[in-house]
Order: C-alpha cells, then structure tokens, then sequence
C-alpha cells in the first residue's frame, strides 16, 4: 500500500497530462455549391480560376479545385480542404475571397451553399 501512495502523485500528473493535451487539429474539407444565371458562366468561370490560384498561395491551403456540372454548366463546385478550421477561417477573410463574393454576387441564381466537414477516423 506504501508503494502505492508513493506513485499515486505520478500517477496524478501522467492522468492530467493528458486530458491537458489539445487534440490534434482536424483538417476542414470546403464543399460550395454554387448556381449562378446562364449568361454569367464565363465570368464565373473567371472568378472561380483566379479564387483557386489565389486560394491554393494562403498558408493552411492543401488543395482547392473547382468542378463544373456536365449536363447543367452554370452549376459549379468549389472543393477545398484545409489543414485546419482556423487557416479556413483566414481564407475567409482574405482580400481575394471577399472581391470574389462580391463580384459574384449579381450572378448568383441562388445563395452560396456550404458545407464543412472532416474525416471519419
């Protein structure tokens, strides 16, 4: 019993170590959909490039792709992931992120569509 009492105070330590350890950050996977009025495809096309270059330059971007539907073309999907929430949320404040959301605006059909999420493991 003496032995015990001795390394209980490690025990202690050890224990609160680790609910004291921040859990690893997830990274954070972007899905947007987006529909915009058919005359505007080709400027869309042209926002939707230059937000994944730009994109794809930030710190916490590990890839961005842009997907158009085949059969309805004026629908478009962004796909991004990145390394964890906050770097997503910095994308979100970016310069070139919110010029994009504003020069899109008059061509939406309907609102912006986005959805977070992260790997099962």
């Amino acid at each position: 019993m003496r032995s015990a009492r001795r390394f209980f105070p490690l025990i202690v330590l050890v224990a609160l170590a680790g609910f004291a350890q921040q859990p690893a950050a997830k990274a954070v996977y972007a899905v947007t959909y987006i529909d915009v009025f058919p005359n505007f495809v080709a400027d869309t096309n042209k926002l939707l490039l230059d937000l994944a270059a730009n994109s794809r330059k930030e710190p916490g971007s590990k890839s961005v792709d842009i997907l158009r539907d085949v059969e309805r073309t004026n629908h478009f999907t962004i796909v991004e992931v990145w390394e964890n929430h906050a770097a997503y949320d910095q994308h979100l404040m970016a310069a070139h992120t919110r010029n994009f959301r504003d020069k899109i605006q008059p061509y939406l059909g309907s609102p912006f569509d986005t959805r977070l999420y992260n790997l099962l493991q």
